[in-house]
């Protein structure tokens, strides 16, 4: 998508340091060199060699990774909203250390096609387009802003013999090393850390991201991501313009909620079939909100045929128009448990205790996965949108533990989707079902 302007982005992809949140859980018992932080003696790739061709394909996927994960988590009627580049990034690093049929079904489930080896330089590709979008200019308003930040944390026991291809591996293309901390002792004491980090990265917005007992003694590694996201409109919406309205339901009863107004502002409009989409730009243009507003009664049918087809069809025609635009405010959060969708994804063997193959991070001891859990919350109002997504995916021993001005009233169910425009990768989506 054309950039519409140079805009201000604050964007980092950093593995904030956890020495201070550790002083109290590293393992005190081991040696210097077992202690601390490790890290390959390679340093992140910042200028891959990839091929553009390449580069939309891994993009591409991820967009068919988001819907796919979409449709295995969307049952029942409730508002939802996730972020699948978190789950995506997360699992890529998992990814890293899987080796024989269950590298094949996390490929399957990730919908990725390029051999491993290429997966991840083209997914640190992905990330430094991403980060290129960090230039910008003031904004019309003191409180105009636009903060993405992106940050990666990996936790491992203690003296335990992660290989150094891995270690190279998350170095040169996550930028991530390992800390050290014991979770045969301190199990709880480790969780608690995890969750102020993924607290502290997310502006305090996933808290408890890890719930208690999900880490034991037999844990031996957490990757962790969170994605943090802050944009104001370019065209905000007046608050005095804000009312009360009908929103109808799927069930067709009503609720009341805060309609938010913008008469006649220009937007990128598409009229589809059964549908209506606009995009919303944010104070950074290179990141749009787009929403599908299917035409009343039509939302079931629009929701079963979300693809990735759709999604270009709505790129590629929308146009520039007048739109009067009503919408309502919403602010929520989803959980979800993801081993359940991604093993009806296709990796399974992942989760399995028999079968699982993460010889590729040690061999030492036999892992597998014992959770993938994800949180993630959003707020839209007048001023613009405040989103925050993480991921923790937790690995345990195998031995011990278990698996024309168009008029567009927004006053029934959609679903929306902030993406980075010049990739088209998607950050955060979701429904609205109930404002």
């Amino acid at each position: 998508m054309k950039k519409l302007m140079i805009v201000l982005v604050v964007l980092s992809l950093s593995l904030t340091s956890a020495c201070d949140i550790l002083e109290d859980i590293i393992d005190k018992d081991s040696s210097e060199e077992n202690t601390g932080y490790i890290k390959s003696s390679l340093s992140r790739e910042t200028s891959p060699e990839i091929d553009p061709e390449v580069l939309a394909i891994i993009a591409g996927e991820t967009t068919d990774f988001a819907l796919a994960f979409y449709n295995a988590i969307n049952e029942g009627s409730d508002n939802l909203v996730f972020s699948p580049f978190s789950i995506s990034l997360a699992l890529s690093m998992a990814l890293a250390g899987a080796e024989t049929t269950t590298e094949a079904g996390m490929l399957e489930a990730l919908q990725f096609t390029l051999p491993e080896v290429d997966i991840h330089p083209a997914f640190n590709a992905l990330l430094l387009e991403i980060e290129e979008s960090q230039q910008g200019a003031k904004g019309k308003d003191k409180d105009d802003e636009f903060k993405l930040n992106i940050a990666n944390s990996i936790w491992g026991q203690s003296g335990f013999d992660f290989k150094e291809i891995f270690l190279d591996t998350l170095a040169q293309n996550y930028g991530a090393g390992i800390y050290n901390v014991d979770f045969k002792q301190y199990p709880e004491d480790v969780r608690v850390a995890i969750n102020d980090w993924v607290e502290k990265e997310t502006e305090e917005k996933i808290k408890d991201l890890i719930p208690s007992g999900a880490i034991n003694p037999l844990t031996r590694l957490v990757l962790a991501n969170a994605i943090y996201f802050n944009g104001s409109w370019l065209y905000p919406f007046d608050e005095e313009n804000t009312y009360e309205a009908d929103f109808t339901l799927l069930d067709n009863s009503k609720t009341t909620v805060d309609m938010m107004s913008l008469p006649g502002e220009e937007f990128k409009y598409f009229q589809g079939e059964n549908y209506q989409a606009v995009q919303l730009p944010y104070f950074s243009t290179d990141f749009v909100m787009t929403i599908i507003v299917p035409d009343n009664g039509a939302f079931p049918d629009v929701e079963n045929a979300l693809s990735s087809e759709m999604l270009t069809e709505i790129l590629n025609n929308v146009t520039q128009q007048p739109v009067d635009l009503q919408m309502p405010k919403y602010d929520f959060e989803t959980t979800v448990n993801a081993n359940q969708p991604l093993s009806a994804l296709g990796m399974a063997e992942a989760f399995s205790s028999e079968d699982a193959d993460f010889s590729g991070i040690t061999e030492s001891e036999e892992l597998y996965i014992t959770d993938v859990l994800h949180k993630a919350t959003i707020t839209v109002d007048e001023g613009g949108t405040e989103a925050a997504a993480a991921t923790a995916i937790i690995f345990g021993l195998k031995s011990v533990l278990p698996e024309e001005a168009v008029s567009l009233v927004i006053d029934s169910p959609f679903l929306f989707f902030i993406q980075h425009g010049t990739t088209g990768a998607i950050l955060f989506m979701g429904r609205v079902t109930q404002p």
